[in-house]
């Protein structure tokens, strides 16, 4: 089976969704926000998008500002440090996520991501694979 688009009961595997997440030394409302801060060249920027007061907002501010020259290289190495700290950082969403079992994680959406998603039946799903692998090494921890 699949769980398609992070949304209704699986909203907690969307980096929307507000948890507190903690990476180097720094709190976040949420995975959105710790991810696109990553992306900051400097301090100011990095707080701009960590004040943000939604997800969404961070997201949009992570756009606007100027990216490390290395970010396409490193960006899903950066998603992985910040799904993993999501889920290890938080027992609830780390029982949730396991619970999820051996579905397969695929991020449907309708804003055409097809890097970290799928948008009619095309992308790399990149969240998606993230996340399973993060499952797969809480499960490891787990037992």
């Amino acid at each position: 089976m699949t769980i398609e688009g992070f949304f209704g009961k699986y909203k907690f595997l969307s980096n929307m969704y507000l948890c507190i997440v903690k990476i180097d030394d720094l709190t976040y409302r949420s995975s959105e926000h710790a991810f696109h801060s990553r992306k900051a060249t400097n301090k100011r920027d990095r707080l701009y998008i960590r004040s943000a007061p939604t997800p969404f907002i961070a997201k949009q501010r992570g756009n606007m500002i100027k990216c490390r020259p290395d970010w396409k290289n490193i960006r899903v190495d950066e998603m992985y440090k910040v799904v993993e700290a999501k889920f290890t950082q938080n027992r609830v969403l780390t029982l949730k996520l396991l619970a999820t079992g051996n579905e397969l994680l695929v991020e449907g959406n309708y804003w055409k991501d097809i890097f970290w998603g799928v948008y009619n039946g095309k992308g790399e799903n990149w969240l998606g694979k993230i996340l399973m692998e993060v499952r797969l090494k809480l499960r490891t921890m787990e037992s």
